[in-house]
């Protein structure tokens, strides 16, 4: 049965992702276990290029970022959003942080999603929360899958 609350899509990128539905499913299963009920999140894989702009564009930041999470839910609504990340970044934080890009896309999937789930990381014990939320979803995942 495909998903269809969380979709991905591809602006001006193209790799392989395996297991995208397995994925799809477990981030629905995240939302389920945070008390979240979800419309639809698209995820939106694209450049460095084209993220920044939309840094710039949107939050005034001229920094490359891995991710940006457009959150257009009101109050207590479904979760409606879209989620774009930039895959040459997670490419090179896989490196950064030695894990493997299956890994590292992975975590930053999760983190976009807990970021809807009301998670923050600004701050430095809310950025310790949200490391320990991505941990325990990327374990989760991988005793699963």
């Amino acid at each position: 049965m495909q998903n269809k609350k969380v979709s991905f899509h591809y602006l001006d990128v193209k790799f392989f992702f395996k297991n995208r539905e397995t994925v799809k499913q477990f981030i629905l299963e995240l939302f389920k276990r945070e008390g979240k009920k979800v419309d639809t999140v698209n995820y939106i894989f694209c450049t460095d290029e084209y993220l920044i702009d939309l840094n710039m564009e949107y939050l005034n930041h001229d920094t490359y970022t891995d991710i940006i999470t457009f959150f257009y839910s009101e109050n207590d609504q479904p979760v409606l959003s879209d989620i774009y990340i930039s895959i040459e970044r997670v490419k090179e934080n896989a490196v950064q942080f030695q894990t493997s890009i299956k890994n590292e896309l992975l975590r930053v999937l999760f983190h976009g999603a807990l970021h809807l789930c009301g998670y923050k990381d600004k701050k430095a014990e809310e950025e310790k929360l949200m490391r320990e939320k991505e941990e325990y979803y990327l374990k989760l995942f991988n005793a699963k899958h």
